[in-house]
């Protein structure tokens, strides 16, 4: 088994980092960071996201591993004390393999096109001013916003950015977007849904710029892009899903109460 391990960078998770690299060489485990058959993830949700992004292009052939150094990570099935267990039931079971959906978002801009994909979700900010934009579902009209921003998220984001909005916590099998306005201006010019509204798969949705220059901030999960060229953002249900390794069921309706309900 070919791995590669992504930590926080504090001391704790280094510590871990270094034993999980002990204990995998015990197993006779590679070390391979370029084409490894598994991502181990040392940290927090953030981390994840980080060895996400990281290994993006390799999404057909990995898989992901979270073990959390702190509070509870929402993606990591481990906690920093069970790392032997971890480490051993990888030597000796074979995993069960989930696939949670993600977002395509391509940026349209005068010379040409970005392609992004998000674990999380997406947000579009303006950077000096309230954003101002169409939204298109299915090439028709749908609303016109003016506010702070608009938040796209996957059905495993959906209990990040989007509940904090007021948004719907959606399972992971349900192949989807979810569309949450940051406070919303509604008047006569500008009204709004006011509410969040979820694509299925097969739909598609553009937020087009209103303003021939407007300077954007365009946030994929944790990486900033700021623009003044973007002229629209076209966001659907990704193709390509990530994959996590589970050596131990955690259902996902445990995960948002160990998260949300539960005191710790």
């Amino acid at each position: 088994m070919r791995y590669v391990v992504i930590d926080r960078g504090d001391d704790h998770s280094k510590q871990l980092s270094e034993r999980f690299h002990t204990l995998a060489a015990a197993q006779g485990f590679t070390p391979d960071e370029h084409q490894p058959d598994i991502v181990i993830s040392i940290g927090g949700d953030g981390t994840l996201l980080e060895a996400f992004h990281k290994y993006v292009h390799l999404l057909d052939q990995v898989s992901f591993i979270g073990v959390h150094t702190g509070h509870l990570g929402f993606y990591a099935d481990w906690q920093a004390h069970e790392l032997d267990t971890l480490v051993m039931k990888m030597a000796e079971d074979k995993p069960q393999y989930v696939r949670y959906p993600l977002i395509e978002v391509v940026s349209n801009t005068p010379d040409g096109s970005d392609r992004y994909l998000a674990l999380n979700e997406f947000t579009l900010k303006g950077v000096e001013g309230t954003l101002v934009a169409s939204i298109h579902i299915n090439d028709e009209l749908f609303e016109m916003f003016r506010g702070d921003g608009i938040v796209v998220s996957t059905p495993s984001g959906s209990t990040a950015y989007n509940k904090s909005l007021g948004g719907a916590v959606i399972h992971p099998s349900i192949e989807s977007l979810q569309i949450a306005e940051i406070a919303s201006i509604n008047n006569r010019v500008y009204r709004t849904l006011g509410s969040s509204v979820v694509l299925p798969k097969h739909h598609h949705c553009d937020i087009v710029s209103a303003k021939e220059s407007q300077r954007l901030a365009l946030v994929v999960d944790h990486i900033t892009i700021e623009r003044n060229d973007i002229r629209s953002l076209r966001c659907t249900v990704s193709d390509k899903k990530i994959c996590f390794a589970r050596y131990r069921p955690f259902p996902f309706w445990r995960r948002v109460r160990d998260a949300f309900l539960v005191e710790p």
